[in-house]
């Protein structure tokens, strides 16, 4: 296998394990769906410009794209979380501080609950 077609594969199984399609990451990279396609073919030659784009929309750092797939998916579930908690503060952001408050409460209700479920299992 030649180096196009590792870093193809490697952008595959990132995008897979993202839960991308070729679509997806065409539109998030700026660049379009059959220069992906043949990027994760290992057709095409990719520029460093373009393969910046593609790291980014796949929000991964550019080493990931050589390690092996196991460290990344164990990167990209510490990053889910940082997404979904930045996600829930850009949420609450904009609410009123009595709304904040209520969240929390119910937030630590139901984390208790399923704290308590997972003890008596």
């Amino acid at each position: 296998m030649d180096f196009k077609q590792m870093v193809g594969e490697q952008i595959r199984r990132i995008r897979k394990l993202r839960g991308m399609t070729q679509e997806q990451l065409a539109e998030q990279s700026g660049l379009s769906f059959s220069y992906i396609s043949d990027v994760e073919r290992g057709t095409r030659n990719i520029s460093l410009e373009s393969l910046g784009k593609i790291i980014s929309a796949l929000g991964v750092k550019p080493a990931q794209l050589f390690e092996d797939i196991d460290e990344v998916t164990v990167h990209f579930e510490d990053d889910e979380i940082r997404y979904k908690i930045n996600d829930l503060n850009a949420l609450l952001s904009e609410r009123h501080v009595d709304e904040v408050d209520f969240i929390l409460k119910m937030t630590r209700e139901f984390l208790n609950t399923m704290d308590r479920k997972e003890r008596n299992r």
